[in-house]
Order: C-alpha cells, then sequence, then structure tokens
C-alpha cells in the first residue's frame, strides 16, 4: 500500500487556505515557547540541528565533534537570552541584560564534571552548560562574586558546587 504524503496537502479554514506543514511548525513554536520560554526562539533550529548531529555522528562513529562549546552557546541564548558577542570576543560570551556573562560546557566524554575559569575574563555571570552522555543538556548560573576566592588566574568549578537552576 502506498504511503501518502500529507505534508503538502492543504485545507480551507475560515477564509484562507491553511498547510499541515504551517500547523506543524505552529505546533512546534508552542512547544519552544514552553520548554524555552526566554529563548531567541530564531536560534532554536541550528541548536537541535547541532546537538542532533553531534548525537548522531557519536552514535555513527564514536567519536565527537568539535561542537559542544557552540552548543553551550546556542543554549545560552535559547534558554536565558542571553544575546552572544561576536565569536572570539574577549572577556566574556555574551550578555545578559547589563551582565556579561561567560559560558563554559562540560562535554558529554568528560570524566569530570569541572571548567576551568579564566578569572582575567570581564564577565559578572559565569554559566556553565553540561551536556550529558545521553545529549541532555542542562545548566547552572552563578554570579561572579559567589565563586569560590583563590589565588592565581584560574579556577577550577564543579558543577555539583553550582546552585541548581530555578
Amino acid at each position: 500500500m502506498e504511503e501518502i504524503d500529507w505534508s503538502d496537502r492543504a485545507f480551507y479554514d475560515d477564509g484562507e487556505w491553511v498547510t499541515w506543514s504551517e500547523i506543524d511548525e505552529q505546533l512546534r513554536y508552542k512547544e519552544w515557547g514552553a520548554k524555552y520560554p526566554n529563548a531567541i526562539r530564531s536560534m532554536i533550529p541550528y541548536f537541535e540541528d547541532l546537538i542532533s548531529l553531534a548525537e548522531s555522528y557519536h552514535l555513527e562513529t564514536g567519536l565527537h565533534l568539535s561542537v559542544y562549546g557552540d552548543i553551550g552557546e546556542l543554549f545560552s541564548a535559547i534558554t536565558y537570552g542571553i544575546k552572544l558577542n561576536k565569536t572570539y570576543a574577549q572577556g566574556a560570551d555574551g550578555r545578559l541584560g547589563n551582565d556579561h556573562v561567560e559560558v563554559k560546557t562540560i562535554t558529554p566524554f568528560k570524566t569530570k564534571d569541572v571548567v576551568v575559569v579564566d578569572t582575567n575574563g570581564n564577565f559578572n555571570k559565569l554559566l556553565v552548560v553540561k551536556i550529558n552522555e545521553d545529549f541532555q543538556v542542562s545548566a547552572r548560573m552563578i554570579d561572579r562574586k559567589e565563586l569560590p576566592k583563590r589565588e592565581g588566574r584560574y579556577l577550577r568549578v564543579r558543577w555539583c558546587d553550582l546552585p541548581a537552576s530555578k
């Protein structure tokens, strides 16, 4: 039996033609609104495609692509509404209101849930994004003033020491 592709079919409703793909898109936007209420919605498809690509590539090859930092930054934009700085901008990865935010990502192949932060950076908040071995993504944010004080330029921050997101 031949399968019918309904995606290009249209029906007439309330004085206009509506396609199933338009309905699917509206449903996807509603889901995104619920899942990512602070989202810059135009970034969501890039995030979803990139995390899917990273996972598929890993499942196929057993290797990892070098995209996890980008995934972390996209996640910060869609979940917190962080406006990302230009690539390789010095000091911070983006802005959230008046705050400069440094984004660090824990990759799925990392053996310890730790990030290293350069304290010479110009940031008020640290956002740590964690991508687990199942390619699920979560994040925790902390104010810089709440980070532990220590000598030296670099600070090791453990995921378990960060406050859980609200």
